[in-house]
């Protein structure tokens, strides 16, 4: 990478401001309050309307630089920044100082979206703002992770919405110079490209990379003028519907992304992919490795997958990606043959077991190329079980091998202004960067005067940024003949403001409060106690529900009645949202249960204050009491799981009850000095207490202490002889499996417990390589038991077969099962290999 980032900029800086491009270029300004004021200075006009310091820098007159070159109160501005920056790059870090030698090389973390700033349209939505906020939390405590995505022409759409309620598309061209990224350049000052082979052709990749503080993120970009056509087009726009197009931005993400690692020297200790999309770098890491080391392909598969870690994001199966199989095979079948793989046998990889489908699955092979998976919320991780329990035939929900780490935000990236000067106060500038070692914040220093202060500087700056939003969506559409309640006059500093922003998609049910029509006219006429709320939201553009509801909500809200009480922001994005998440009261949330995987937009508004009212879903159902906000339908359980809207009205009419009762009377319940002391209360809970918890420091910390370091350990026991002894185990055991059975079952009920006997006939199998076990689910009076039976006597005249006993704890025979599976403690189990048998 170039020493310099001035040698990217578009212009030559006076020698006093030579430090600015190194500052531009280092997204670390998205969370750091101080750089503001820096930027503002040089132009407020462009910093306001973009947020973007490259571009600011690449956009300033020489005559302004000159001028700030020679202003003293800028030099100082300017030096206490480089100084700020350098004392950042010199400082420890959590992982230096806890984990100094835990890892040899970088976690490599491969997402399809990337949520850094909005000046940076490389994402959608949560998974890309997860991804964001992962690498900035990465950056704080110093984990060493390189990030691998694409860079989009076009990224994701920018939306408006037209005065009948209809939602417009664009795709404006984003100009990767004016991108706060720089081309990756090899020690020979070349632009770094890689090469990935689609029929036909090779397609050339671009490299660009960006600075995320401590963290890089590298993206791989087709739009290179020596390709054809159709192949620039590959990093158009985000999340193509063209099947064939979506295909062809897969390989490119992951074999290109593998390669470039392997380009740049970079041998990394962990892979982490998130969802499907990113699953072929694992398939090139096996290639690669067999190509190193003359492994089969299924002993590279042993070797490599320890070491890789899938995290699924979606709650419905209908959200993996599915590819026709003849694309796959238009694609795929000369990559694998290279390999020595017919790709007859690969697409078994993506597909159910004993199945042939017409459609491959990206999470199937995710997960059946890694050596961990995990979903994203405690409730997700039981919806994950139910989705991939055909690739676990027989086995137990309770066994299928799908483990949890909750989501997080980076804090630092969503505080208002006025928080962070309160967080400051109470726990110090680096609180978010150590081990948080106390889950219990100390709020004890700030005083309810100074915390309602917080909120009320807030809502009035919502208040502002609505109101301009507003007149410049009005001014363009002419939105409505009242000109007050379209451009925002009408709402109030100082009422309850609700918020509700997010993707427009039916399971998320953002229409649920105008299935009551009368019930939130009434809520929003109430002249002592009124409700306004703020509405942001793209849908798909091929989600014509989620368009409709747009439409619908367009429609209310021009009503004479509404009266400005309920606004609409067009085109959704951070900027928006880090508005949104700062100024509202109350948060907003009501998916159909279970389907929000984890939901991490009510997360933002901990830091600022605000206060969650939530479908008992996802993060909500693990951080829910009624001392920090509310839960629509808290008895809600997985059972439950159903894909009709049966439960639709049941959670309608539960919110109106709590907005009525709760939520609206707390607000205003205020003491002689005008305080809201129980509103302030539940505030100060839920800062205190689930801020931490729900932050992106307590999930990389956990990420990193369950998952990188052990599997990085796991790894390195997973030597190549290492795996082709495994493997060559599995097919043994595949062999043998079809004659393996049970014979005589005999109890005895003894006075602590029953002894259980039990003849299993291995036919000519080495015992060491399964085991037995008798399993009982839970019952009314017990937990679930699993209890591994120990290999006695010899079975005479037959061979190796043998008599396993155990004592277990006594309950009716029936509960008990015997169950056959692989015994091998260096394979991850099932995982691995989902061998069962049980006596029947």
């Amino acid at each position: 990478m170039p020493a310099s980032a001035g040698l990217y900029l578009h212009r030559k800086l006076p020698g006093e401001l030579t430090g600015l491009a190194e500052l531009a270029l280092d997204l670390r300004w998205t969370w750091h309050h101080g750089s503001d004021v820096l930027w503002r200075s040089i132009d407020q006009e462009c910093w306001d309307a973009t947020h973007n310091a490259w571009l600011v820098l690449n956009s300033v007159s020489g005559r302004q630089l000159d001028h700030l070159a020679e202003d003293p109160t800028f030099s100082e501005l300017l030096s206490h920044q480089l100084a700020a920056y350098d004392a950042f790059c010199q400082s420890p870090t959590w992982f230096g100082d806890t984990w100094p030698d835990a890892l040899t090389g970088q976690v490599a973390y491969f997402c399809m979206e990337y949520g850094l700033a909005e000046c940076l349209p490389l994402y959608s939505g949560g998974l890309g703002i997860l991804a964001g906020d992962t690498l900035k939390a990465a950056s704080d405590l110093g984990i060493p992770v390189i990030a691998v995505g694409l860079l989009y022409q076009q990224g994701y759409f920018r939306q408006e919405v037209s005065a009948d309620g209809e939602q417009l598309e664009f795709y404006p061209y984003n100009d990767p110079t004016m991108l706060p990224l720089m081309p990756l350049r090899d020690d020979q000052e070349e632009w770094v490209r890689i090469a990935v082979d689609l029929p036909g052709r090779s397609v050339r990749l671009r490299v660009w990379i960006g600075r995320i503080g401590r963290c890089r993120l590298l993206l791989l970009d087709s739009n290179d003028p020596r390709n054809e056509p159709k192949d620039r087009g590959i990093t158009s726009e985000l999340y193509s519907g063209d099947p064939e197009k979506r295909l062809q931005q897969e390989l490119v993400l992951g074999i290109g992304g593998w390669r470039l690692l392997q380009h740049m020297g970079i041998q990394p200790s962990v892979v982490h992919i998130n969802e499907g999309h990113c699953a072929f770098a694992l398939v090139e890491r096996i290639r690669a490795l067999s190509s190193r080391t003359n492994l089969s392909f299924d002993a590279a598969r042993a070797a490599s997958r320890a070491s890789n870690l899938f995290t699924t994001h979606t709650s419905v199966a209908s959200g993996f990606d599915l590819f026709p199989v003849r694309l796959i095979r238009q694609y795929l079948t000369d990559y694998l043959q290279d390999m020595g793989l017919d790709v007859t046998t690969f697409l078994l990889l993506g597909q159910r077991e004993g199945r042939h489908d017409d459609e491959f699955n990206m999470s199937y092979l995710a997960v059946r190329l890694s050596g961990r998976i995990n979903g994203v919320s405690r409730i997700h991780r039981e919806v994950s079980r139910h989705i991939f329990s055909d690739l676990f035939p027989r086995w137990p929900l309770k066994d299928i091998p799908v483990e949890y780490v909750t989501n997080g935000v980076h804090t630092p990236s969503w505080d208002s202004p006025e928080a962070d000067a309160l967080w400051t106060t109470a726990c110090g500038k680096n609180r978010w960067c150590g081990n948080l070692e106390q889950t219990r914040v100390p709020f004890g220093t700030i005083s309810d005067d100074s915390l309602w202060a917080m909120r009320t500087h807030q809502r009035h700056r919502l208040i502002r940024f609505l109101r301009a939003r507003l007149h410049s969506q009005h001014c363009e559409h002419g939105n409505g003949s009242n000109v007050e309640a379209a451009c925002g006059l009408l709402l109030d500093t100082d009422a309850l403001t609700l918020g509700f922003a997010r993707r427009f998609t039916d399971y998320k049910r953002p229409d649920l409060l105008l299935t009551d029509e009368p019930r939130l006219l009434k809520l929003l006429h109430d002249r002592d106690r009124p409700l306004q709320i703020a509405l942001a939201g793209k849908a798909h553009p091929n989600d014509t529900r989620g368009k409709a509801i747009i439409k619908r909500w367009k429609q209310f809200i021009k009503r004479h009645d509404v009266q400005g009480r309920v606004v609409f922001i067009d085109d959704y994005d951070i900027g928006v949202a880090t508005e949104l998440i700062q100024g509202v009261d109350v948060w907003l949330n009501t998916p159909r249960h279970p389907w929000e995987a984890c939901g991490t937009s009510g997360m933002k508004v901990l830091v600022n204050g605000g206060l969650n009212l939530s479908q008992f879903d996802g993060w909500w159902a693990e951080a829910w009491r009624p001392e920090v906000g509310w839960a629509i339908r808290e008895d809600a359980t997985f059972s439950q799981l159903s894909s009709s809207a049966e439960h639709d009205g049941e959670d309608a009419a539960e919110l109106f009850t709590l907005l009525e009762q709760e939520v609206v009377p707390r607000f205003y319940d205020c003491d002689p000095s005008g305080l809201p002391k129980h509103w302030l209360a539940m505030i100060r809970a839920s800062m205190e207490t689930l801020t931490p918890l729900y932050s992106a420091n307590r999930m990389l910390r956990e990420y990193t202490e369950r998952f990188y370091l052990p599997m990085a350990a796991k790894s390195h026991e997973r030597l190549p002889e290492i795996a082709e002894e495994l493997v060559q185990q599995q097919r043994l055991l595949q062999e043998h499996w079809p004659l393996l059975r049970f014979g005589t079952l005999e109890v005895s009920e003894q006075a602590d417990g029953m002894d259980v006997s039990l003849n299993v006939y291995l036919n000519g199998l080495d015992p060491a390589l399964v085991k037995v076990e008798l399993v009982a689910e839970a019952w009314e009076k017990g937990g679930r038991a699993v209890i591994g039976m120990r290999r006695e006597a010899a079975l005479s005249g037959s061979t190796r077969s043998y008599v396993f006993r155990c004592r277990a704890p006594a309950r009716p025979l029936e509960h008990y099962t015997p169950r056959l599976v692989m015994a091998e403690r260096r394979l991850n189990l099932p995982l691995e290999d989902p061998h069962i048998l049980w006596r029947s």
